[in-house]
């Protein structure tokens, strides 16, 4: 007899399972066809009241869950070859999960990445959504934190800042109520909050260039702090030169403080990596094929200390924090 978990997945996720090593989902394991390649696994779980709010869309949350996945995989230089879904429910809710199946069924396809299985639990908690994905790299190339080197130069993809400010709008925070913003705007940055754009398109790029390189989750400050401390390296980054949306940097004028917002603040999944001074101009040119903007905005020093950001009058600037923490 069939249970209530098993017609859930068979309803809502075996569409989604077209890889023939998912079984259909009626197996307790997937398989992963071997090759040459080296398996490159991350895993991020997103849940409801930290990385999306109770009344966000089930599609812009199943896009999100699927998405911060492949970003760390773009930015190891690694292409998808599929992900395991676990997601812990507190009822039963069609309204909910038939949107919810229907976007990631469309993210996995349109970013060549089949649901390979999982699990469905319920909880008496908050909503709950963990995705391990995996790709494929040619051996012994995954981009790793370490091994950027001084003089290589900092750069990052498309924009930075515009996921928080979008998340200050919905948490409606005392700064967000300062601004004057139209509603289009509004909309547009919590989008970019709600959907990542994970820059998969790029990671043959990083792949060939790249000395080191992660995603952009917790905040350009902290996580370029990262990637300087796993590669025994620091950092100067000329605040001048982030990348700012145009909404951004209008508001910036409105309200300063939103400065440190867009550097510490978390949720853009952009890819930020280090590029030695003699491959940017192929590895700009390669981002440009793929559509994919970049922006140089610093360049890596010898020495241990805490990446220093530096405004336009030569002033550092005081960060009152680096990044998001959980904890």
């Amino acid at each position: 007899m069939s249970s209530a978990e098993d017609s859930l997945i068979a309803r809502y996720f075996k569409p989604l399972a077209t890889d023939p090593g998912a079984f259909d989902l009626t197996d307790d394991a997937a398989l992963v066809k071997s090759s040459a390649d080296d398996i490159v696994v991350t895993t991020d779980a997103i849940v409801e009241g930290v990385h999306f709010l109770p009344g966000d869309p089930p599609d812009t949350v199943a896009r999100k869950a699927l998405r911060v996945n492949l970003s760390d995989l773009a930015a190891k230089g690694a292409e998808p070859a599929g992900f395991v879904l676990t997601l812990a429910l507190r009822a039963v809710d069609e309204a909910w999960l038939a949107p919810f199946a229907r976007a990631l069924g469309e993210d996995a396809a349109s970013f060549r990445c089949p649901l390979l299985g999982g699990d469905t639990v319920s909880t008496p908690g908050p909503l709950m959504i963990s995705i391990t994905a995996f790709g494929r790299v040619l051996p012994g190339r995954m981009i790793r934190r370490a091994g950027a080197e001084p003089g290589d130069r900092v750069v990052v993809t498309g924009t930075i800042g515009d996921a928080a400010l979008g998340l200050a709008f919905l948490k409606q925070d005392a700064m967000a109520k300062a601004l004057a913003v139209d509603d289009g705007i509004r909309e547009t940055l919590v989008e970019r909050y709600r959907i990542p754009q994970p820059r998969v398109a790029l990671a043959q790029a990083v792949r060939d260039h790249a000395t080191a390189a992660m995603d952009v989750s917790d905040g350009l400050a902290g996580d370029l702090a990262k990637l300087c401390a796993a590669s025994g390296v620091s950092a100067i980054v000329n605040i001048p030169t982030i990348p700012l949306s145009a909404p951004l940097a209008m508001l910036i004028d409105q309200y300063y403080g939103l400065l440190e917002l867009a550097v510490s603040g978390g949720d853009d999944y952009e890819i930020l990596c280090t590029i030695p001074e003699n491959r940017f101009e192929a590895f700009a040119q390669a981002s440009k094929l793929a559509g994919v903007p970049v922006t140089s905005i610093g360049t890596v020093i010898s020495g241990t200390s805490v990446p220093r950001f530096i405004d336009g009058q030569g002033a550092e600037m005081a960060l009152s924090r680096h990044s998001y923490s959980h904890f």
